[in-house]
């Protein structure tokens, strides 16, 4: 759990560059890219059981993301590139309620695109802190509304303290 606190995977838009206990240069992921499943889009709602419902859009080869944990204890924003199946990304998560250093916590990360059973897309990948791109896994599933993807809404998230309590599903987030 403790991992999972100080961890928050994926942050979006805009991350400053990082430095830290990965060193310099930090940790990397060893993956190579392929070519992304025919007729599949980044695009799209992505389910975790900790990290909740994350939101990506993509613009030519970039692409960025936000979430909430399905606690509504933080909410976080990715922004990364894609090459076929594979994307590298920086991310920030924020702790509602805290002010200060500790409010914020940043790293690198990477997913890569790959077709799971019934043909449901996944997401495999792994985050780390500061520098480090590697060190956490972070699986997710995307999301569908009958035979068609959800619809992401990077405006569904933002840092206003949330009200009610999660729920297994993420929240409100449709």
């Amino acid at each position: 759990m403790i991992k999972h606190a100080l961890v928050v995977a994926a942050a979006l838009v805009a991350v400053a560059p990082l430095s830290g206990c990965g060193g310099p240069e930090g940790k990397t992921a060893n993956v190579v890219a392929g070519d992304m499943p025919a007729s599949e889009t980044w695009a799209g709602v992505y389910f975790h059981p900790v990290y909740g419902r994350l939101h990506l859009v993509e613009q030519d080869n970039n692409i960025i993301g936000k979430w909430q944990r399905t606690d509504k204890s933080a909410w976080g924003q990715l922004s990364g590139t894609k090459v076929g199946n594979v994307m590298h990304f920086q991310w920030t998560e924020h702790k509602y309620g805290m002010v200060g250093p500790s409010a914020n916590v940043k790293g690198k990360g990477y997913f890569v695109y790959k077709m799971g059973p019934d043909s449901i897309a996944q997401l495999h990948g792994e985050y780390g802190l500061d520098s480090d791109e590697v060190g956490s896994t972070w699986d997710c599933v995307k999301q569908m509304a009958g035979k068609v993807p959800e619809q992401p809404d990077l405006n569904s998230i933002s840092g206003e303290t949330p009200g009610g309590s999660a729920s297994d599903t993420g929240g409100g987030f449709k």
